[in-house]
Order: C-alpha cells, then structure tokens, then sequence
C-alpha cells in the first residue's frame, strides 16, 4: 500500500508504506472519556499497510462486528531509516503531514480488553486506516500550532490540536526508533481526541487538517 505526498498541485510522489504504528491515549480527555488512566509512555499498537483507506472510499464494517467507531488523527510519515534517535533529531525526520482515521470496531476491543487479547482485529482490519495526501514538513511553518476535526454527516465530532498531544510528534518517533528499526514511508498515527463515537452505514466522514489537507470517506 501506498500515500501520497503532494509537492504541489502538479506534483505528487507516492511512497510504498512499509508499517503504521499507532498511538493510543495521547490526549488526556481521551484517555479519560475511555476511562484510562493518563499513559506513563506511548500506547503503541499496529495496523497493516493494507488497512490504508484512500480519499472517496467506502469503510467496511466486517460481519462479526457490531459497533464501529470514528477516531481522527494527525498522520506523519517517517523521512529516513532511523534507529535510536534523539527528539530533536527526531524533528527533522518528518516527511509530511496529514489526516487520517484510526477507525475501531468497539465491540470486539473490549471483548479483547476483557480477554487480555491484542486489539489487532479490532484495529487492523480492512478498510480500517483512512489516509489523506500528505503535505511535505518544509510547508507548514509552525507543525506544533496545527489542528485538526471530523465532521460526520456534516456535523462537527472531534476537533484536536498538536500542543495538547501527551507525547509530542518528536517525542513518539524517538520512542519509536528506540524499538523498531523505522523505514522510509513508515506512517504514525499520532492519537485522537475527545469526541470518538459511533457511525452506520451511509454516514459521510470528513477530516481536514488546518486547511492544509482533508479526506473524505464513507461508510458502506
């Protein structure tokens, strides 16, 4: 699977995606709203590339699911291979930005908390990882001043700011490289908000990140 990186209205670069790492809990009223507490270090899962959604898709709620829930994120994608860097080198290794949904079959993840199972399935399912265009880092000025929403149906849901990330952008590929061997590509999804909530289908979901980028998608 695949993003694409868009230099300018003539120019877009697609780029393979080797892994989406998540995470979890990396805003406070998250966490509290789903009754966790405040995380010591990043909630890190997965999802496979081939979850990757692309604008004017249609989300697929698998049969043995019954509840699934939006959860918009701000999207990087990783510039270099890296391992075991700092935060401030971290900085400069962001490729891009963008928007994307870190969508979650509710029912299933908390039969698997209950369980003391992986979420895998409730997370990386098909359709599971809705992505925008991403925009090059060098075209947005102030990164850490960025904010975020979701409309479904036209309504507000979610709206999100970088400053009130628990583990800043940075922060979450230091910790990541000090785990993984990161590659070129790589995309992380950095957390969502407050606001996560149910959609059915026909629902029309639209993320937009500070005007920089939006993704449209739906649900079948």
């Amino acid at each position: 699977m695949y993003f694409d990186l868009r230099h300018s209205p003539e120019r877009v670069e697609r780029i393979p995606v080797p892994t989406i790492y998540c995470v979890g809990l990396n805003y406070l009223e998250h966490a509290q709203e789903m009754q966790s507490p405040r995380p010591a270090e990043p909630v890190i899962f997965l999802k496979p590339a081939s979850s990757i959604l692309h604008g004017g898709g249609q989300i697929r709620l698998p049969a043995f699911a019954q509840e699934i829930h939006h959860e918009v994120e701000l999207v990087v994608a990783v510039a270099e291979a890296c391992g075991s860097v700092s935060p401030e080198q971290a900085a400069k290794l962001i490729l891009g930005y963008g928007i994307g949904l870190d969508m979650t079959l509710r029912d299933v993840q908390a039969r698997a908390k209950a369980a003391g199972k992986p979420w895998a399935v409730a997370k990386g399912f098909a359709t599971s990882a809705p992505l925008s265009e991403l925009i090059p880092a060098a075209h947005v000025a102030s990164p850490e001043t960025l904010t975020f929403q979701l409309l479904v149906n036209g309504e507000r849901r979610q709206a999100g700011a970088l400053k009130d990330l628990l583990f800043s952008v940075p922060a979450l590929i230091a910790y990541l490289s000090g785990i993984f061997d990161l590659q070129h590509g790589d995309l992380i999804y950095t957390g969502t908000p407050a606001g996560v909530g149910p959609v059915y289908a026909g629902d029309v979901l639209e993320a937009e990140l500070d005007g920089y980028t939006s993704l449209t998608v739906s649900v079948a």
